[in-house]
């Protein structure tokens, strides 16, 4: 049974199901909770007189307090996955430089336990993976590719043993670049021809160290074979083409070149979101990445996806929380910084689809001289 309740009545916590009465013809896109006062403002502010809500699913401060606790623990859990997979990678590229075979077993585990977090909320890996340690890109690239991969995996339906499998392929896929020597890997400049040579060579590497991995799946060694075949047939090591760079193969091929446009590096910033994406269209166009796989990798990660930052309409610096699938450039965000004043602020969280707020663009931390590892564990322990 439903409650017609008035808008002086209404609270946080509340599920409000439709709009009773009002002055103007404002609509909810959805059912939902009062998340705080603000919402309550801007219903006011549009005319809402009254509203129906469903008594059984309000929320008790206690349970809104629980889900919050709820979060911040998936968050650290899931930085303690990160750390932990860049110890494993590591050892990987460790034992690989030696010659000595890989032990699947760590990284099986760590994937695993990876996967696991990304079937029960994709978000909070998918935040940490916006933390990078820019003397540290090689280990966190690989890391994060393995995460951007089941995560997009996931949001295409795919079965979790399978997405378990592309893991271990997108964890393991740039193991050979260990044999290619540091000169030409951190080069600041652009790559010699000679240079680039040699540099793609670190796909027959990974290749041949994985194939001799026991207990690899053919769907891992897949994955990883094939994270540089372009569909037009001019990408390494073997230009593979047309059908023959299969859906996997084209997956990882987008989540390898986000990643590595993104992140930052100790010789160059990373790219923000939105410019990787209009990268990722323009090599679709070009037939070097699925067109369809590329739109759908975009909507997978959001227009603004959780842990990136945004600035607001009202100079407020945020970061972002939660995604909104009916409104992507609408997520929902916890500000903290103010871009007027350059100085920190009382924490604010805000569901931009009932507010008045607005992003006004995507915004890198270093734009503010700010350290996004300080960010997460002040808002992590703010709570």
């Amino acid at each position: 049974m439903f409650e017609e309740k008035e808008i002086t009545e209404l609270v946080p916590g509340h599920y409000v199901i439709e709009i009773a009465k009002q002055t103007g013809s404002f609509s909810l896109s959805s059912p939902g909770h009062i998340k705080n006062e603000g919402v309550i403002l801007h219903l006011k502010s549009k005319g809402v007189i009254s509203v129906l809500i469903d008594p059984k699913k309000t929320l008790k401060k206690n349970e809104e307090n629980k889900a919050r606790k709820l979060l911040i623990e998936e968050v650290k859990e899931a930085k303690e996955i990160f750390n932990e997979s860049k110890k494993i990678q590591r050892k990987v590229f460790d034992d690989a430089l030696s010659g000595t075979e890989l032990d699947l077993t760590p990284v099986v585990e760590i994937t695993n336990k990876s996967v696991d977090a990304i079937f029960n909320n994709p978000d909070s890996l998918a935040c940490v993976v916006n933390i990078r340690e820019k003397d540290e890109y090689l280990l966190e690239h690989s890391v994060s590719v393995a995460v951007y991969m089941a995560i997009f995996a996931r949001y295409l339906k795919i079965k979790k043993p399978i997405v378990q499998q592309l893991s271990i392929g997108a964890f393991l896929h740039d193991v050979g670049k260990i044999m290619v020597p540091d000169e030409i890997l951190n080069k600041p400049g652009k790559l010699t021809d000679d240079e680039f040579t040699i540099m793609k060579t670190h796909a027959n590497h990974s290749i041949d160290i994985i194939t001799k991995t026991p207990g690899i799946s053919k769907l891992s060694l897949e994955v990883a074979a094939l994270h540089h075949e372009k569909i037009n047939g001019e990408g390494y090591p073997n230009q593979v083409k047309g059908d023959a760079v299969t859906k996997f193969g084209r997956m990882i091929s987008i989540c390898d070149i986000f990643d590595a446009l993104t992140a930052d590096r100790c010789y160059k910033d990373g790219f923000s979101h939105v410019k990787a994406f209009a990268i990722l269209r323009e090599l679709a166009q070009l037939n070097h990445l699925d067109v369809k796989l590329v739109d759908a990798f975009i909507k997978c990660a959001g227009v603004f996806p959780v842990g990136s930052l945004v600035k607001l309409k009202s100079n407020k610096v945020a970061i972002v929380e939660e995604r909104n699938l009916q409104d992507p450039t609408k997520p929902k965000v916890k500000s903290f910084y103010s871009a007027k004043t350059n100085h920190y602020i009382n924490t604010q969280q805000i569901d931009l689809q009932n507010s008045n707020d607005e992003i006004v663009k995507g915004v890198r931390a270093k734009d503010f001289d700010l350290d996004m590892n300080k960010i997460v564990e002040m808002l992590l322990m703010q709570g």
